[in-house]
């Protein structure tokens, strides 16, 4: 898989995570984030390159795509991460919880989303 096939997989799955939250269904929900951090540790296997091709995610129109992807390069873009996880953080909803609780856990030194 090419490393812009393995980031639409990442935000495909995001994407379907949080619409199946949305639904409450955790099942679901829990299915695709299985598929997407499987994405994700493709990505990771291609080091700055890969972390590269998830920084278009940054942009994305979706929040919870960018928030999600912003809380896995906090390490690697970090102002520009923080920048999205602040912004997600105000818009309100189940990306804000995450968005909150990654920037808490990156202030106080336990953010552990991607090991170096």
């Amino acid at each position: 898989m090419t490393l812009e096939e393995l980031v639409e997989q990442f935000a495909r799955n995001v994407a379907a995570q949080t619409d199946a939250i949305r639904r409450g269904d955790a099942r679901t929900g829990n299915r695709h984030a299985k598929q997407y951090i499987a994405a994700l540790q493709q990505l990771r296997k291609h080091g700055n390159a890969g972390r590269d091709a998830l920084a278009v995610l940054l942009k994305h129109p979706r929040t919870d795509i960018r928030a999600a992807a912003a809380g896995f390069l906090l390490r690697y873009r970090t102002a520009e991460a923080k920048a999205v996880l602040e912004e997600a953080a105000k818009e309100g909803g189940i990306g804000a919880l995450d968005a909150i609780m990654t920037l808490r856990h990156w202030e106080d030194g336990t953010w552990a989303l991607d090991p170096e």
